[in-house]
């Protein structure tokens, strides 16, 4: 290869031809014309003496070469990404940007409600684009630049990205104000007796682990309604006789009209954390993002005011999980 014809600008298009696989979207990425790709494709494969990138049905085909050249030829780029903006102050009263945020519905309600609520009032020329988390995919989208930032349990997050810690969640057990079976801490024989709503992101699942602890006692809980969102509970177990188990923070602070008490038998709860690819770490913008999100979310961070009693962690029943937990 001969290494006097590359310049960085030749790398740049080329990150962006073997990520969008077709021409007039790099160039689009780029903000240049489409001949200009197609000029500067045409240097490259002379540079590295292969093609690259092939016509295909739906876009192009990279070739082996191009292949092995991505992933180090990203991490070089971000790399000097970082080089060149660490040193940038970030102004968040002037910056016009958008930053994407994956979390799960109830990190949405928890986490993202207030954190969009500060950026209006600190950096109203930011745009939050929120986009549901994928478990699976999560860790594919950030190396894409598609997710700046993500919320979600550790346990859950790809070696491959930076990890900051922010809270650990439990469950607390909500009934309406005025239920009348429900006037303080209920024991499990209680709890069990109780008709209630269980969340399955999955859908449509009625028997979480909290049921093979019940059982355990010799006890069945009558579970009448299974929910696909943790969002959609709150509002039912207020206007009826349904109880539910649900993480604490998706009521801190919006519990008007319900009780929340310790659950009524031992259940563990969940960690949270922030994860980010090593792309964005050193970004003058990113940093703040997160910092914002560790200032809402942290372990200083103002504890949200509930209503009714506090809650215990106990351990014992099994865990749930920030992208749809299915212990309820």
């Amino acid at each position: 290869m001969d290494t006097s014809r590359l310049d960085l600008n030749l790398l740049v298009t080329l990150e962006a031809l073997l990520t969008e696989r077709n021409v007039t979207k790099a160039a689009t990425r780029l903000g240049l014309s489409q001949p200009a790709v197609s000029a500067q494709l045409s240097r490259l494969r002379d540079v590295f003496d292969d093609p690259l990138l092939l016509p295909a049905q739906r876009g192009m085909t990279p070739t082996a070469k191009a292949l092995s050249l991505f992933e180090p030829l990203r991490l070089a780029l971000d790399q000097v990404r970082g080089v060149a903006t660490s040193h940038l102050h970030f102004d968040p009263g002037s910056a016009e940007l958008t930053v994407t945020i994956a979390a799960s519905d109830y990190l949405q309600a928890s986490v993202l409600r207030p954190l969009v609520l500060r950026l209006r009032r600190e950096a109203p020329g930011v745009r939050i684009a929120v986009r549901h988390l994928d478990p699976h995919q999560h860790a594919a989208q950030m190396a894409r630049g598609d997710v700046d930032l993500g919320l979600m349990q550790p346990i859950e997050a790809a070696d491959s990205l930076r990890l900051r810690p922010l809270f650990h969640e439990r469950y607390v057990l909500i009934a309406r104000r005025g239920h009348p079976a429900v006037t303080g801490r209920l024991t499990a024989k209680a709890f069990a007796k109780l008709e209630q709503i269980v969340v399955s992101p999955a859908g449509g699942a009625f028997s979480t682990p909290v049921d093979q602890a019940l059982a355990g006692l010799g006890l069945t809980r009558q579970v009448v309604l299974s929910a696909a969102s943790f969002l959609f509970v709150p509002g039912i177990v207020g206007r009826s006789d349904l109880v539910a188990l649900v993480p604490e923070r998706l009521v801190k602070g919006q519990a008007a009209g319900l009780q929340v008490l310790p659950p009524p038998l031992p259940i563990d709860g969940f960690d949270i954390a922030m994860v980010w690819h090593e792309r964005n770490h050193g970004h003058a913008a990113q940093r703040w993002l997160r910092e914002q999100v560790f200032a809402i979310a942290g372990p200083r961070a103002k504890a949200g005011s509930g209503t009714g009693t506090g809650t215990g962690t106990g351990t014992g029943t099994g865990t749930g999980t920030d992208t749809g937990a299915t212990l309820s």
